[in-house]
């Protein structure tokens, strides 16, 4: 019972284990341009969100990965609000990660981990800025991660294909 136990704890410290060593804002940026006027005007703004996902390695098996999000509210054709946030992330790997599995693991379930807390930071700078805080909508990042092989894809046939011409 022992040896199994052993063998146990051996293989349950092998198993791969992806966890967030540090959180942090790299970049964060709030303006209202058209301020005080637009605080006397009260019509719901339109409001368009972008966001990237940045991965860069940190180490042996650390990562960083950056959640970019640009938001910007625009009224009667007047910018109203812009948003630029760069929220970080310092991720490790431990155990045997199989090397098909990490660009997903990197793309999608780091930003998934980090999203609460980027989207508490522009909802707070948003109502801190005087506005309405803006709650950003939950992000799809398996379908993030789905169009950026696509478009990957799609360049790197371009770029085989020389004249441009379909083959």
């Amino acid at each position: 019972m022992t040896d199994e136990a052993a063998g146990g704890a051996e293989g349950a410290a092998q198993s791969p284990k992806f966890e967030v060593v540090h959180q942090y804002i790299k970049d964060l940026s709030l303006e209202v341009p058209g301020a005080p006027q637009i605080f006397q005007t009260q019509s719901a703004p339109e409001v368009a969100v972008n966001v990237d996902v940045g991965v860069q390695p940190a180490g042996d098996n650390d990562y960083e990965i950056v959640l970019r999000i640009d938001a910007r509210g625009q009224s009667g054709g007047s910018q109203l609000f812009i948003v630029e946030l760069a929220y970080g992330g310092l991720f490790r790997t431990t155990g045997e990660v199989p090397q098909e599995h990490l660009q997903a693991l990197l793309m999608i379930e780091g930003p998934r981990m980090l999203f609460p807390f980027a989207r508490n930071v522009v909802a707070t700078v948003t109502r801190d800025g005087g506005l309405p805080p803006l709650m950003i909508s939950p992000i799809d990042f398996v379908q993030l991660f789905r169009n950026r092989i696509a478009r990957a894809k799609e360049e790197s046939a371009a770029q085989g294909d020389g004249d441009g011409a379909p083959a």
